[in-house]
């Protein structure tokens, strides 16, 4: 084994957190080191950039990898691993979410930040697995969901609008979008489907871990480790239903709306000509969709 391969790279980024992550991060990393972990440190500089790092560091050895920061940090650390590098050997992930939440941990542990540090320290790992979007420009990779429709559109539009409002933004989208509410068609099958589904619907989610955005209980149903994708379909429902239904969202009793259904599947075709906007880990790109596939078991998550 290299050195490389031995030692943890920490990619840090310092915007995380509204800048909390690059104040706390310094002491942290400095425990990890006093408690006998080898780790190497660099920081990011914007959007995209541990991508770049992630990918050049595999190139180098590294085979362990830490983010610091939030969904957002482990998503390009994924894609610059599985996407630009092409890991061809096996490559692990701890997170240290200083200053933000992390979705995808939640489905572990309550105390999601201190159980995946104390995995780091102790060098526990278990093999979780890894979503797979191709689309018409390339492939994305994603641990936590994947979205079309409503929740993509108010991510959407709080992204480039409202993101400096914080919490009162995302509210202020969700109301726009309900105000301006569609149920589109998003023409897709799944596994071994012979037809094609066409009904319109609010939104479709191709989960892979439970939570998004924090607490929202999204697919209470989805296993990181079962090698399937949660797929949650909500119908056409109203304004009015809509709003009343929201909450549900956080304690994952939407899935018992009669306008709401949950399958598992492992792969999934879209026959979808245009763009449309995409949730993915919280952020959001306009894709033309062709397919979404899942890795199962294919990275080693310490949590």
């Amino acid at each position: 084994m290299s050195q490389q391969q031995e030692r943890f790279l920490a990619i840090v980024n310092p915007a995380a957190g509204g800048g909390k992550s690059a104040k706390r991060a310094a002491a942290v990393l400095e425990q990890l080191r006093e408690k006998g972990l080898r780790l190497d440190v660099i920081a990011t500089s914007g959007r995209g950039h541990a991508v770049e790092l992630a990918a050049e560091a595999y190139t180098q050895g590294y085979r362990r990898f830490v983010a610091v920061g939030g969904d957002g940090t482990a998503h390009e650390i994924l894609n610059g691993l599985f996407g630009r590098a092409k890991a061809q050997e096996r490559v692990s992930l701890g997170f240290l979410p200083l200053g933000t939440g992390n979705s995808f941990l939640r489905d572990f542990a309550e105390d999601g930040a201190d159980a995946s540090l104390r995995a780091l320290l102790e060098g526990r790992t278990r093999r979780v697995d890894v979503v797979r979007l191709t689309h018409a420009a390339g492939t994305i990779f994603s641990l936590n969901i994947l979205s079309v429709g409503f929740t993509a559109d108010v991510g959407a539009l709080t992204n480039r609008y409202f993101k400096p409002l914080g919490p009162f933004g995302y509210l202020l989208g969700v109301f726009v979008r309900v105000a301006q509410l569609k149920r589109r068609a998003f023409t897709l099958r799944c596994d071994d489907d012979p037809d094609w589904d066409e009904r319109r619907a609010l939104f479709l989610t191709f989960n892979n871990s439970k939570y998004t955005g924090g607490k929202m209980l999204i697919a209470p149903d989805a296993d990181s480790t079962d090698g399937y994708i949660e797929f949650v379909r909500w119908g056409p429902i109203g304004r009015l239903g809509l709003l009343r239904t929201l909450p549900r969202l956080f304690d994952g009793t939407h899935i018992k709306h009669p306008l709401a259904s949950r399958r598992a599947v492992r792969h999934i075709e879209f026959n979808l000509p245009v763009q449309v906007d995409v949730l993915i880990d919280g952020e959001i790109a306009a894709l033309e969709c062709k397919s979404i596939d899942i890795l199962p078991g294919a990275l080693d998550v310490y949590i």
